[in-house]
Parts: C-alpha cells; structure tokens; sequence
C-alpha cells in the first residue's frame, strides 16, 4: 500500500437544490435526488485510488445491506478493505447531505451509527497493515475516540515502523475543544488539514493565515487552511508568513460535498510523488476543484491529466 485512509465510510444520500421554503410548503422539486458514497476516509481513498495509487482503509462498518454496498463500492474502487471492521449491532451510517443553489450543504447525521463509532481497538488492531502515508480523516467525528485516546492512537501509529507521514483532517470540535486541548498529540502529527471554519474554533481568531501559523507553533510539522473559493494558507517550519494558494479560478461549483475531502487526497497524492508542501497544496486546490463540479464527493475525480492540467495552470498564478 502506498497510503492508509482512517475514518468513516458511509452512504449520502444528496439533494439539490434544497431550501429553507421546503419547511413552510412541505413539498418541493429538486434537479438531482440520488444515493452517493461518503465519509472523510471513503471519500479520500476512493480519489487517491482514482489518481492511481495504493489505498487503503481503516473504518467500521454495520453487518446490514448500506454496509455491504459501502464494501462493495470500495472494493470496485480498488481499495483495500481488509481492514474495516464489521459490527452487527451498529448500523451503517446513512448522512441525508441537502445541497443549496450555490453549492454549499448541510448533513443529517445518526450519532448512534458507524459515522461516530469508529475506537482505539479498531484502530491499533490494524497497525501492521498500515502504509508508510497514514491519514487519519476524520478528526473529532468519532464519539469513541476522546482526546487521550486519539493521543494513544497518533503516537502508536506514528512509532510504527515503515510509517514516515501521518496527517489528519480536522472537523468541528464536537465538544469545544481547543488548540490548547489537541497539542499533545500535534508534535506527531506532519500535516494538519483544517477549514477555515473549524480552525477558527479551535483558536477563537477568524485569520486563516495566522491559525496556521499558530497549529504549526503548537507542534504539527504543516498546517494547512482550507478557505474554499479563495484557496487555502500553508505554513510549516519556521516559515515566518503563510503561504496563500489561490483555487482553480475556472471551475463551476455544482456541489461542495467531499471538496476538503479531495483536497486533502490531492494534497497526499503530490505528497506521495515528493512535491514541495506548496506544489502539494496547489495539487489538492486542482484536485477539489474537480470534485465540486458534480454533485456527490468523487464523483468528479476522473482525470488525473485533467487535474494535472489544472495543476500546472495553478503553479503560473
């Protein structure tokens, strides 16, 4: 394998466009109604094994029909799955995802579902299995996974040997947790993906480019900013200022489900082939660009010329 996705895997089911009217009429026509694929880590192997490489993946998954859909779908996506665990008396996740015109969507989620049950045992039970990249996609989504326990997690995977990149997404803060809360485990962590949402939560400043100098001050080796439209800020080491990569100024948003998602499998993609963290951010800035014009997370993952296209019009900017 050349990189291990952990995280959850689910079924969406997508509708658009979706408004608040349909509330007060109780009935409203939507263009595109359909069943998809989702979760952090189904979503991100699923685009890193359309860009050719070797994935695959940690989850957990319901011993019903949407978990052997899932299966199937990754299986005939070339991810490996032999690591995903199957738990009869958890139901597989099913996310209602409602589209707005402009692209943007907001989720219906089961708590008591696979989404948010993912453990430490299910977890550290796969380590010899892990890849030499480890993304670790689903940060704060699990209620099965506290802070100690993610330390625990992060370091055992980090100490393995043949692991030499571990990275993580991060979602909204379930709990308020803090910058403060997650930097004891941030010094193993080599890349920190955020959006600029879930980083202002973490550090209670609205300023991208400052919050990722501030993960990057509190241990994780790279943090990287996530700003939809307007790209995103990187900053590593001792790198005094921020870099900002711009989006792909040309793609037409259809859908922004699973964008951050193949941003992050760009990012690790160019990773993988040993670009700088930059050229990396421009990779997963062409590579989400793909995914957002057409609705469902991956569906627009195609064409790795095509992003390289992009990729390369994006390094003239």
């Amino acid at each position: 394998m050349d990189i291990t996705v952990i995280g959850s895997a689910i079924i969406d089911i997508l509708a658009r466009p979706v408004s608040a009217r349909v509330f007060e009429s109780g009935s409203e026509p939507a263009e595109d109604i359909k069943l998809s694929y989702g979760g952090d880590a189904c979503n991100e192997a699923v685009a890193l094994s359309r860009l050719g490489k070797h994935v695959s993946i940690v989850s957990l998954l319901g011993d019903d029909e949407p978990g052997k859909m899932v299966l199937s779908y990754l299986s005939q996506n070339g991810v490996d799955t032999s690591a995903i665990t199957i738990r009869p008396d958890i139901p597989t996740s099913i996310n209602l995802v409602l589209v707005e015109s402009q692209g943007e969507r907001s989720f219906v989620t089961n708590p008591r579902s696979s989404l948010r049950r993912l453990s430490e045992d299910m977890i550290l039970s796969n380590l010899d299995h892990m890849a030499g990249i480890v993304s670790f996609a689903s940060l704060f989504v699990s209620h099965d996974l506290s802070m100690p326990a993610q330390h625990r997690v992060y370091k055992a995977i980090k100490n393995q040997p043949g692991v030499t990149i571990l990275t993580t997404d991060v979602t909204k803060p379930k709990h308020g947790e803090t910058l403060a809360d997650i930097a004891g485990f941030l010094p193993y962590l080599d890349v920190v993906f955020a959006n600029d949402a879930e980083a202002a939560m973490l550090t209670g400043n609205p300023d991208p480019a400052a919050n990722a100098r501030s993960i990057v001050e509190a241990g994780a080796g790279c943090a990287v900013i996530k700003t939809g439209s307007r790209g995103c800020e990187i900053c590593y080491g001792d790198l005094p200022v921020p870099i900002h990569i711009p989006a792909y100024p040309d793609a037409h948003c259809v859908d922004t489900t699973g964008a951050g998602d193949c941003f992050a499998a760009g990012f690790l993609y160019a990773l993988s082939e040993g670009m700088s963290y930059e050229d990396c951010a421009r990779f997963g800035c062409a590579t989400a660009s793909c995914s957002i014009e057409s609705v469902g997370a991956t569906e627009g993952i195609r064409s790795l010329e095509t992003i390289y296209q992009r990729f390369q019009t994006l390094r003239t900017i």
